[in-house]
């Protein structure tokens, strides 16, 4: 393997594992994706085609690698163990509030269908384009927005605040 091509797998580490923690939802299963996904673009690294971007290749193999993953085990519980670790010198009110914003979010991107989770941490979390990401899913850009655009109004949706109720049931 070319080493350039081994450096750019490198810096591309701390991505394909956001990316993969978007699809999964937990920091142990992610490292599970993204190790599998890296020893099968090893493995075929001579299908790799010259010109090609290497994080949108990555992430093909990444998505696909997770659906063969979810066909084989179904319904497993995740633990995320990041989420355990305690931080030293930090506000325990903002951390906490923090931790379960962050745990909101996660919930409520694990409840959009995969198409649309897929585009949205492409885009919203990766920086990737419209068109990088319609040409990585090979599907048309239109798609990608509407995609982008449901999942974005059901994430703001499954987010929106519940307003506070008295003892009653009576809404404030």
């Amino acid at each position: 393997m070319p080493s350039d091509r081994r450096n750019e797998l490198i810096r591309l580490l701390p991505r394909l594992r956001r990316f993969a923690c978007g699809l999964t939802g937990a920091a142990d299963q992610a490292d599970d994706l993204v190790q599998i996904s890296i020893e099968k673009a090893l493995r075929n690294l001579d299908s790799f085609a010259v010109g090609t971007r290497m994080d949108a290749w990555m992430f093909r193999i990444i998505r696909n690698t997770w659906i063969d993953m979810i066909r084989a085990r179904r319904n497993t519980v995740a633990y995320d163990t990041e989420a355990a670790d305690t931080i030293i010198g930090s506000d325990g009110r903002t951390t906490t509030e923090a931790r379960l914003h962050l745990a909101e979010v996660r919930r409520a991107m694990q409840g959009l269908p995969d198409d649309q989770r897929i585009v949205l941490m492409l885009v919203c979390v990766e920086g990737m384009r419209y068109r990088e990401v319609a040409e990585m899913l090979d599907i048309p850009e239109g798609t990608v927005m509407s995609r982008l655009s449901r999942a974005r109004l059901a994430l703001a949706d499954k987010l929106k605040d519940t307003p506070l109720r008295t003892e009653k049931g009576i809404d404030r």
